[in-house]
C-alpha cells in the first residue's frame, strides 16, 4: 500500500499574470482563525478592518470578496499578517478556494480577473 501526498497550492501559484513589479500585492491583517492556504478568497470584516475567508452568507463585510491570499498562513488565536493580491491580476479559478459567481464578480471590480 502506498501513501498519497497531495501537495498544497504554493505561494502565488494561482497567479497567471499581475501588474508590473508588485503593484498587485499588499500586506494585510488577517483575522484570528484557522490556517488558510494560498489562493483563499478573502473578504474584509468591517468592524475590525481585518480580512477573513470570503463567506457569501456573512453579514460582517466578509460577504464581499476583496482579494486573494498570496501565501498560506498558520492558524492563530490573534490577528496575523499576510500578503494578498488586491488588484491588477489574472488568476486561475482552479487554484482558488472559496470562490463563487458573486465572489468572481466582486473580484472583477478590483481588477482581479478569474480565468
Amino acid at each position: 500500500m502506498s501513501n498519497t501526498y497531495v501537495e498544497p497550492v504554493h505561494a502565488g501559484e494561482f497567479l497567471l499574470s499581475e501588474g508590473a513589479g508588485q503593484i498587485s500585492r499588499e500586506a494585510i491583517d488577517l483575522a484570528p482563525g484557522e490556517a488558510l492556504i494560498a489562493g483563499q478568497v478573502l473578504g474584509l470584516v468591517t468592524a475590525s478592518g481585518q480580512f477573513a475567508p470570503y463567506d457569501p452568507k456573512a453579514e460582517d463585510g466578509s460577504q464581499t470578496a476583496k482579494c486573494i491570499l498570496f501565501a498560506s498562513v498558520a492558524s492563530s488565536d490573534v490577528a496575523r499578517r499576510g500578503r494578498a493580491v488586491v488588484r491588477l491580476a489574472e488568476v486561475s479559478e482552479a487554484l482558488l478556494t472559496g470562490l463563487d459567481l458573486d465572489g468572481e464578480k466582486a473580484l472583477a471590480s478590483q481588477f482581479i480577473i478569474v480565468r
